[in-house]
């Protein structure tokens, strides 16, 4: 791939991976909310904030790891990408969910711009996934579950 459509490239993705573009960004969505707002259970919605944002760390996580060590081995899917039902988060909780997120969305970001990296060579250790597709899941995946903690967020009148 030529330099400079690598660059344009990886920008996007970055930008895909960071911004709001037509849309809240993850942080957005979760500024300003209270261990009350976090932690509450709407009616026919199965998870609460907190546990949404888990769910993101965990996926972030899994596939940031998969992409760097070949050894990874994923958690057992779908009880060890999920909190259990009941759980809820202190506030060290809750700033350590969103580190994290930000923390494996760097390490990832950085993944991206290394000039090394091959953006479109399937990983040896895949079965044809791509590190330009990890990063297309990473914020197709934060983007969908952004949308249900902004739905949460409305559905207990604690968004603008």
């Amino acid at each position: 791939m030529e330099k400079h459509t690598r660059e344009k490239l990886v920008a996007e993705l970055v930008s895909l991976l960071s911004e709001g573009s037509a849309h809240a960004t993850f942080e957005d969505a979760c500024a300003g909310l209270t261990a009350q707002v976090w932690n509450q259970h709407v009616p026919d919605v199965p998870y609460t904030i907190w546990q949404l944002a888990e769910h993101i760390r965990i996926a972030q996580w899994d596939i940031v790891e998969f992409c760097l060590d070949p050894d990874h081995k994923s958690p057992k899917w779908p009880d060890a990408y999920w909190p259990k039902k009941d759980a809820t988060a202190d506030a060290k909780a809750w700033q350590a969910t969103l580190a994290h997120i930000g923390q494996d969305r760097q390490r990832f970001t950085e993944l991206l711009q290394n000039p090394a990296t091959d953006l479109l060579t399937p990983l040896p250790h895949g079965t044809g996934q791509t590190i330009l597709r990890e990063a297309f899941l990473i914020g197709d995946h934060t983007a969908y579950h952004t949308g249900e903690i902004i739905m949460v967020r409305r559905l207990l009148h604690a968004w603008k």
